[in-house]
């Protein structure tokens, strides 16, 4: 039995340091720099030890997905009213690129609103739906959520493609915000 845990624990320690370093390629060359020879290279495993514990590299993205969506729940919860939130989210996206572009721009094999959505991803739902809940004045919370989330990652990707105005991200927020409570 105690050689079962260790070889568990062993096996979670390659999974968490494949996933960590594919996390700092991304953020570092771009998730076209992620390769499975290079995470091989990078964690000192061969090739195969990694098909072990993942099918492929979006199965590694979707690993890093789930990460980041950990990472992006704590950091909704532990900001506050809804403005808080608002920042919160946008200034995730900003900060973390690649992270953010794993979990919702490039295609990984993740369930959203679904039974079989993970935990990691609803906990990040649940904080915009807190936040955005005071509001809801007769309206399904799920949608208002839904249109909140939309609208964040609408101005966090037109803005970080350059698309949208950095210098009026402040101004496009209040309005967001003021829709949809006002």
């Amino acid at each position: 039995m105690a050689s079962e845990d260790r070889r568990e624990r062993d096996r979670a320690v390659r999974e968490q340091m494949i996933v960590a370093a594919a996390r700092e390629l991304a953020e570092t060359q771009g998730w076209e720099a992620v390769t499975t020879r290079r995470l091989a290279e990078r964690v000192e495993y061969s090739q195969p030890v990694l098909y072990s514990h993942f099918k492929s590299k979006d199965a590694i993205m979707a690993a890093v997905a789930v990460e980041g969506f950990a990472e992006l729940a704590v950091e909704l919860h532990a900001a506050g009213g809804l403005e808080e939130v608002a920042r919160a989210y946008l200034d995730f996206a900003e900060r973390r690129p690649a992270l953010y572009d794993a979990m919702f721009s490039h295609a990984v094999d993740l369930a959203f609103a679904s039974e079989q959505t993970p935990p990691q991803l609803r906990a990040g739902f649940e904080a915009l739906a807190g936040a955005i809940a005071p509001y809801t004045r007769g309206e399904d919370l799920g949608l208002l959520t839904e249109t909140l989330w939309a609208g964040l990652h609408g101005l966090a990707t037109l803005t970080r493609g350059g698309r949208l105005p950095r210098e009026l991200q402040d101004r496009r927020l209040a309005i967001l915000l003021t829709r949809l409570t006002g």
